[in-house]
Formats: C-alpha cells, structure tokens, sequence
C-alpha cells in the first residue's frame, strides 16, 4: 500500500508540471505516492463533451491504479478528474466548473461538480480566488474565503495563499527563478498566448502596435503562426516575433532576457505564466481579469501603474519609467509561492489530513 495516490488530469503542461511538484512535496514530507495521468481522448466539439471525455479518462486511470496498488489518500487532480471517480477524497483545482464553466458549456459539470466537492475528504484549490469561487456550502466559498488563520505556524501566516477553513486548505502550485537575474534584458516584452482569446492576445497586440518604437520587439510564445492565423489573429506590424511552442528551459530562457511580460486575459484560473514572469525578472504588466488571478493582486502592489485597462499607457510606463526595485520586491511577494514554502504547508498541514485516521 501508498500513501498518496495523485489522479492527473495532465491536460496541459500547467496541470502536468503541478501535479509534478505536488509529488515532489509529498514525497519530501516522507509520503510514499504514485501519479497516474489520464490518457487523452480524442478531440471532440464542445467543452461538455471534452470535459466527459476527460473525465472518463481519469476514471479509468484511478480504477486500474488502485486495483494494482491500494492508496490510503486519493488526490484527484482539477474537478474535471473527480467528476466520475471511483473513490472518493481529496481534490486539487485551478477553478471549479462554477467559475469557468458557464452557461451552457457547464450544463451537466456544474451540479456534478458540487456533488463531489462536497462528498470530498479535503479541498485543495491553487489559490483564494479558486477557494471563493467554490459553490456555497460545500466547504470554503462566500465569507469563508476572507477567513483569518486559525492559529497554526508561522507558515501558514506567512502564506497568503495558504487560508483553510473547514474542509480547504488553499495549496499553491511553486514557482522558481529559472536562474540568474543578471543578464542583459534585450527583449522589450513578451507575452504568452498558448490560448489566444482567453489570453487576450488581440489586446495585447492592438496596444502594442499603438505604442511600441522602433527596435522594440514583442515576442509572443506558447502558439505558433499556424494557431494564430486559425485563431484569426493577424501578426502585420513590425516588433513582432512568434517563438512558438517552447520547451520549459528555453521558454524561461526568454523570459530572463525580457523586460515586460505583457498579458490581457478574457479570464485567469491561476496565472502561473505571469508568475514565473515576476520569477524571472520580468515587470508584469496587465489587464485586470474575473477568475482566480493569483497573480493580479502582486502586480497591483508592485506597480499600480502597470495594471489597468489601457494597456498602451502602462506598457511605455514599464519600458519608460521601470521602479528600479521592482524585481526585487517581486521577488519577496514570490516568497509564499517558493517550493520551500509550499513543502512546509504540505508537510504540516496537507499530509497529517490527508492521512488521518477517518480522513
């Protein structure tokens, strides 16, 4: 028998490199775990049929798992990969259906969805904002969502991130500086656009075409030409370079060689490309967005003028007059999301409930 057992969803790199630390802080705290990932379905029309698909997957990767290998604690990885479990328990997510799910595209996820959150042993969303946006009642939504701590260490003040209250526990995904700081910046901007309307990259190009000079370049990554001209976003304009689909290393690669990291989200479940950007030196610079925007309320204390509609306006404010300590505050908000940080949660807060006795 294991200790943990994480049900992935691995939809996305996001999803898989999360569900890749969260091993790794378990297995630091001294659990023995095993990951499972859902195989990929076949594309399909609609986000009901997608998130079915999916959900099915997950089943059958949990099943087959616990029928080789009994698991005292299950964590099943986004609401999407416990909607049809076969076990019962813990569930770590972004966003619930209820957020990101709306009308017609959540029809059968959304009642589905608060049957299981409220049937599961311990809640685990990324962030506060996941945590209010959970369905009223079924562990952590509404007034809860602003509790203070309840004691505990200093951890657990230290970490924003870190309110619990009843059965939810709010878990930060980590994230790391890639490496040095001190290279030279010779990229303006960069912006990552691997969903191109949700990430907002027809703002963001509209206001860059209106603002940015000669010799300053925004390269946009995380989508090649192909993806773009089907998104029906057109790449005319000078200062504008498409990376494509980058590797992690030589993705951050980029991101310590920018200044900007440039972004107008539709809607943000977590912002964990914006947080790798203030780990990695860069000014964040932002829309506001509805979703759990983790990433939001650090961006606003760093440098109000960075965040707001125009995005115009705050890209020639962060090119042109950069608050010259900005990185280094950025990196003391970064310090409750640093992998130090998150194993301490996971250690003496996380592993104790999920392995309890009764849990």
């Amino acid at each position: 028998m294991i200790d943990v057992l994480i049900v992935s969803l691995g939809s996305t790199n996001g999803l898989r490199a999360a569900d890749e630390e969260l091993r790794g802080s378990l297995q630091r705290a001294g659990a023995s775990v095993e990951l499972v990932s859902a195989q990929a379905p076949a594309t399909v029309r609609t986000l009901m049929l997608t998130d079915l698909c999916w959900a099915l997957a997950a089943r059958r990767a949990a099943a087959q798992a616990l029928r080789r290998t009994p698991a005292r604690a299950v964590i099943y990885s986004s609401t999407t990969a416990a909607l049809l479990w076969p076990r019962g328990d813990a569930v770590r997510f972004d966003a619930p259906s209820a957020g990101n799910r709306p009308g017609r595209h959540g029809l059968w996820q959304r009642p589905l969805e608060r049957r299981r959150l409220a049937q599961a042993s311990l809640l685990l969303p990324w962030s506060r904002g996941g945590l209010a946006e959970l369905p009223a009642g079924v562990g952590g939504s509404g007034s809860h969502a602003g509790a203070s701590h309840a004691g505990g260490s200093h951890t657990d003040r230290a970490l924003v991130s870190a309110t619990h209250t009843g059965r939810a526990l709010v878990l930060p995904v980590p994230v790391e500086p890639s490496g040095s700081l001190a290279g030279e910046r010779d990229i303006a901007a960069i912006t990552y656009a691997a969903n191109p309307a949700k990430k907002g990259l027809d703002r963001v190009l509209a206001a860059w075409r209106q603002v940015h000079r000669p010799g300053e370049e925004l390269v946009i990554a995380g989508v090649n030409s192909l993806d773009l001209a089907r998104a029906g976003i057109e790449l005319a304009g000078e200062g504008l370079t498409v990376a494509g689909l980058l590797a992690p290393k030589e993705y951050r690669a980029l991101l310590r060689r920018s200044r900007l990291f440039v972004t107008a989200p539709r809607r943000e479940d977590y912002g964990m490309a914006q947080l790798e950007a203030l780990a990695d030196g860069c000014l964040l610079v932002t829309s506001p967005a509805p979703g759990p925007y983790a990433a939001l309320p650090i961006a606003r204390a760093l440098d109000a003028r960075l965040v707001g509609e125009d995005l115009g306006v705050a890209i020639r404010a962060a090119l042109d007059q950069p608050e010259a300590d900005y990185s280094a505050r950025a990196q003391q908000a970064l310090k409750p999301f640093r992998r130090e940080a998150v194993d301490r949660l996971i250690a003496e807060r996380v592993l104790p409930r999920l392995l309890a006795p009764g849990a």
